[in-house]
């Protein structure tokens, strides 16, 4: 077994999940040196909804961001999440525009590309990761996970094999709703461990609350990188604490051998950039909710989903959307609930519920 590597989310995933991507990059830089000395296997800074959310609502220039802390962090590779064929948007974009996307988005500063499709339909991804692989960048092929009668652990090993064979530099194990069970992650882990050989990635959140335990089996099944957050922006919705998974790798074969001191001089930091964002932060998105387990919201789209219904003072009507989306997952054909697709979903349940 080898040491464990960390990818942290604070600047990307983590505040999507917990306060709606509302994090302005004024608040990340004075930090990002210190997090470049962290160690970390990489930083994920971009891509997401961080594009659309720092236009719509902060008012700031995406590319803007990248450039500047791509001068500020010297180190660490700089990570974004690309949503294949759709980018960074909702909807499919011609090849042309794919390509031209990801050669300037390497350009400007990404060193890893993690690329998923919402549906896990490789053809999605072809584009994106042909191109990335020809300027040179490392491409983490994604698989994400989901929970139903027809996604077994083969199907999720044979989309594996074919991304590795596409020439993906890593895996990543997208379970963008916090679903993954500690003995479905050994198994899965496990499992691909047996049929790949490129380095494999779990994404998680804490939504249901079962985030750190399985990412501690999947360490003992080989994981080589976990994804986690600075404790002020985990949990909840958002991945376990880079702090808590540090601390209890510690003396184990998978001891990160990353500096607590340094992580805690971080984390004092990013507390008092949330309590700047305590008026976005909503309680329901910090809470464990094992009802995630049956109607599949990622952690990304909880606090949008709640943000929106604020906007239509239609809070009120919280439980009953969730409530509708496993019957429009099941008509939808049970794909992951997954950008771009998952905003479907919960706009059909929403539209339902709160039309009445």
């Amino acid at each position: 077994m080898a040491k464990v590597k960390l990818t942290d989310t604070t600047l990307r995933d983590a505040h999507q999940s917990l306060i709606a991507t509302r994090m302005r990059t004024r608040d990340m830089l004075p930090i990002v040196e210190k997090m470049d000395e962290v160690g970390f296997f990489s930083l994920e800074v971009w891509g997401g909804a961080t594009f659309d959310s720092s236009i719509r609502y902060l008012n700031e220039d995406p590319w803007d961001r990248l450039r500047a802390l791509k001068k500020a962090i010297k180190k660490t590779p700089l990570q974004m999440l690309l949503r294949g064929q759709n980018l960074v948007g909702y909807r499919h974009y011609s090849d042309d525009i794919v390509v031209k996307f990801v050669e300037h988005a390497a350009e400007t500063g990404i060193d890893i590309f993690r690329i998923f499709d919402a549906v896990n339909d490789i053809r999605n991804m072809e584009v994106s990761i042909k191109t990335a692989k020809r300027v040179g960048a490392h491409v983490q092929g994604t698989v994400c996970y989901t929970i139903s009668p027809v996604h077994p652990i083969p199907l999720y090993v044979k989309m594996a094999k074919e991304l590795e064979e596409m020439g993906c530099d890593s895996l990543c194990i997208k379970d963008m709703a916090g679903l993954i069970s500690p003995q479905n992650a050994f198994s899965l882990v496990s499992a691909l461990k047996e049929e790949i050989s490129i380095p494999i990635d779990m994404h998680s959140h804490c939504t249901s609350g079962m985030a750190p335990m399985s990412y501690l089996f999947a360490c003992q099944a080989g994981v080589d990188i976990l994804d986690t957050a600075f404790s002020p922006f985990a949990w909840g919705t958002s991945q376990p604490p880079t702090e808590t998974m540090v601390a209890a790798l510690r003396g184990t074969l998978f001891d990160t051998g990353l500096d607590l001191i340094l992580l805690t001089e971080i984390k004092k930091y990013f507390e008092d950039i949330k309590e700047k964002y305590r008026g976005i932060l909503d309680p329901i998105s910090e809470r464990i909710d094992t009802n995630v387990l049956k109607y599949q919201i990622p952690g990304g789209m909880l606090s949008n989903l709640v943000s929106q219904l604020k906007e239509q003072n239609a809070l009120d009507k919280y439980e009953a959307v969730l409530a509708e989306m496993p019957r429009v997952r099941e008509e939808l054909g049970l794909s992951p609930a997954c950008y771009p697709n998952e905003p479907d979903s919960w706009h059909a349940g929403g539209a339902k519920r709160i039309d009445g």
